[in-house]
Parts: structure tokens; sequence; C-alpha cells
């Protein structure tokens, strides 16, 4: 039977793709048949013959477009990007119980997912962008969070990056349409377990809310937080990003579509 998104061979990078969310989403793909870059700092795991990893430092001009430059020449071609690489420190505007301490933002904090969060897309999205809209074909992903449509509680500067990225994609959905090249994004609420969701990140984000690690993760699964009563899987994310990349999604442009189980608050 024919695969129903039919995007064997397509061409596909995809930032932070080897952990998480990430990998999940070039496992997807490469399943599929596709042709997948993963781009990232850190060895890709996957051992199928359709992913090929390339070292990738995506706040660097030089090296997003040396990855690019890279796939184009080996493949011939692009189809489209994700861009899912970024980070989350949980830190909270004032902190009233003890002022300036390691959980308050400070510029650093602030620049730091700025730079990761957006910086990248903006670098990955135009190197990308170039050889789209010269080909007058493809598909930028760029991979939000729920936080960035809703709020959430000790997350804002991350919460402000993702607002930003739904920005991106609004407006470039706007600016590309044009040259048929498409813009979507996709914002994951509470999913299950990654190497990213570290006591670090869990003990930061359960004292910016102050609540106790057992609470926090007690949370992920209660319906007063999520109506489903689970968190998600990160396959029902990956399974979204390929329909979005495939011709089956071609009129869906300029919108980021929430996949949360219903939770509606941050």
């Amino acid at each position: 039977m024919e695969d129903w998104l039919n995007i064997e061979d397509r061409v596909y990078i995809v930032t932070g793709g080897s952990s998480g969310i990430g990998a999940a989403i070039v496992k997807e793909l490469a399943d599929r048949g596709a042709k997948v870059v993963d781009a990232d700092l850190n060895e890709s795991k996957n051992a199928n013959k359709n992913v090929e990893f390339c070292h990738t430092d995506v706040t660097n001009k030089k090296e997003v477009e040396q990855t690019v430059k890279h796939t184009v020449e080996k493949y011939g071609r692009i189809d489209g990007v994700v861009n899912n690489a970024g980070i989350n420190l949980p830190r909270l505007l004032v902190d009233d119980k003890e002022p300036e301490s390691q959980y308050e933002m400070t510029e650093d904090d602030w620049a730091k997912m700025f730079t990761v969060n957006v910086k990248s897309v903006m670098l990955m999205s135009q190197a990308v962008g170039r050889f789209l809209v010269k080909q007058k074909h493809g598909v930028i992903i760029n991979m939000s969070s729920e936080a960035g449509l809703e709020g959430s509680q000790g997350q804002s500067i991350y919460s402000a990056t993702k607002g930003a990225i739904n920005g991106f994609t609004r407006s470039w959905a706007k600016e590309l349409g044009k040259f048929n090249v498409r813009v979507d994004g996709v914002a994951p609420g509470i999913m299950e377990a990654t190497g990213l969701r570290t006591p670090t990140y869990e003990n930061a984000l359960a004292y910016t809310r102050n609540i106790t690690v057992d609470d926090l993760r007690a949370g992920y699964k209660s319906t007063s937080t999520t109506p489903m009563g689970r968190s998600g899987h990160l396959y029902e994310v990956a399974d979204l990003v390929a329909y979005l990349l495939s011709d089956r999604a071609s009129y869906i442009t300029g919108v980021t579509i929430n996949v949360a189980g219903g939770k509606s608050r941050g």
C-alpha cells in the first residue's frame, strides 16, 4: 500500500534531532522513507540508513549555513526544516523568598534562551528558506510550546521565546506563501519524560511554583491539569509534524497547532 503521506525520498533537516521530541520526529520521517539530516551538537543514536548526523551549533550562522549547503549538495534538494532545538531554564521574575536567588531570572538567562530558542530559528529558516524560495516548494516547521500560547508560571522567558516563534510562523507564512512555501508551528503540552526532563529542571520548576517535585510529577497525569489525564507521547507530536511536512497539508500555513490533550492553561 502506498504511504498516505507520500514523503519517501523527501529531504528534511531536523534541528536538535538527537533526543526528545526531535529524535521522535527524525525516526518518524526516516521510517517513512524520507532523507533526514539531524543537525545537533550530540551524535544521533538513530541507525536508520536514511538519517545523517551533522554536528551543528544552531546558534552559529556559519555552521548552520554549512549544514544546509551540505544537505543540498548531497541530496540535490531540500524539502523542509523542523526547527526543534531549544532549552528551558525555569526562572521567576521576582523571587519573594530569596531575592536574586539562582531561580530569579538574569540577563544571562534571558540571552541564552533567546539565542538558542529564537536566534537559531531565524538562522536556520533563512538558510533553508533561500533554497525553498528558489524551488517554489517547501515547508518550515517551528516547534513552539503550549507555554508560548498560554503562558506558564515559572517559565516566562521560555514562554516569551515561544511567543516570538509563533510570531515568526504567522509572519513568514505571509511572506513566503507566494513562493509556495508553507510555515507552520507545533505546540506540545505536557509530554512523556525524556532526557531533557532532568532533576535540575524539575527542581527549578517546582521551586518557581512553590510546590514539591512529587506534586509537579503528579500533575503530569492529573485530569485537573490535562483533560485526557495523561502526558502526551512523543510520537503523537512526530505524527503531526510528518503530516504538516507532507503535501496532505498543502493549504495549511501560518498556524500553530496545540498538541496538549485539551490542556488550556500554562
